[in-house]
């Protein structure tokens, strides 16, 4: 059984043009989050807490992923992807060599609820090429719990409950698992996956009988990882990688191995002709 380690609480921050975020994020905790880099959640019914949105900005060496459960944002990206992605809907980006893009919410009045996280790269993919997927809230594969909670699985294989579910993201070198889990009032899940790789838990509704709202628990490695929800039921996030273990120099957007690949994309994102040869690059599929 995966013990609890260490609980942490996200903070109140801001973010693109002064959208209200709750932020598990910097250098103190690469290591804890490793392979993942930060955890942000908007959850507000107040437009101005986040019509503003994400204004196009670069990024390059990692992969984030947006995760929405209530409102709508649209993406724009210079590969001439664009979309909108609502409830149950993912977006997942591959950042690579370079990415600009834009993230606006498509609504003037209503709950914007959603996640961003951002997934490190190994340094020999770092600059690889950027890339784009957006998956369905239909194609997440998704499990009923006996006792009315369920479980939906947007990457990784997972067992839940001693049944295997198979999220649709393709495998790849960080071996991700992410799944959003819903438990009623006292309600217990066992998940199994990655038994070599840590896990981590952020509970956005409710509470677990460890783990307030707005907390994030990090659970050792282990065979299976049992969640038990307060009285009041509880909504949580549970994210497991292959930590990475490079050096992580970040300069805002860019997260690379080293200072000088943060001066290279420093040049670079300032550079005409490389924006003129980002914008011009083809659709990704």
């Amino acid at each position: 059984m995966r013990e609890l380690l260490q609980v942490i609480t996200a903070r109140p921050a801001q973010d693109g043009d002064g959208v209200r975020i709750h932020r598990l994020a910097g250098q103190r905790l690469h290591q804890a989050l490793n392979p993942f880099l930060m955890i942000d959640e908007i959850n507000s019914d107040d437009a101005a807490d986040y019509i503003g949105g994400f204004p196009e900005h670069p990024h390059r060496g990692f992969e984030t992923i947006t995760y929405m459960k209530a409102g709508r944002m649209r993406h724009r990206d210079h590969m001439g992807n664009e979309g909108v992605i609502s409830a149950g809907d993912v977006q997942w980006m591959t950042a690579g060599a370079g990415v600009l893009h834009s993230e606006m919410p498509e609504q003037e009045h209503g709950l914007l609820h959603g996640f961003q996280i951002w997934l490190n790269l190994p340094g020999a993919e770092k600059m690889k090429p950027a890339a784009y997927q957006e998956i369905a809230s239909a194609d997440v594969s998704e499990q009923p719990l006996s006792n009315g909670g369920m479980a939906r699985v947007i990457a990784g294989s997972v067992t839940i409950n001693r049944q295997l579910q198979q999220g649709p993201l393709p495998e790849s070198s960080t071996q991700p698992i992410f799944v959003d889990v819903h438990l009623a009032g006292n309600e217990t899940v066992e998940l199994s996956f990655n038994a070599d790789n840590p896990a981590l838990v952020y509970v956005y509704q409710g509470a677990t009988d460890l783990i307030d709202a707005r907390q994030l628990g990090i659970y050792a490695k282990g065979n299976t990882l049992q969640l038990h929800a307060g009285a009041s039921g509880t909504g949580m996030l549970v994210l497991s990688g292959c930590p990475i273990e490079e050096p992580v120099v970040q300069y805002g957007p860019f997260v690379m191995n080293t200072p000088e690949e943060i001066e290279r994309a420093l040049k670079d994102f300032s550079n005409p002709q490389f924006l003129n040869r980002l914008t011009s690059g083809r659709k990704s599929q």
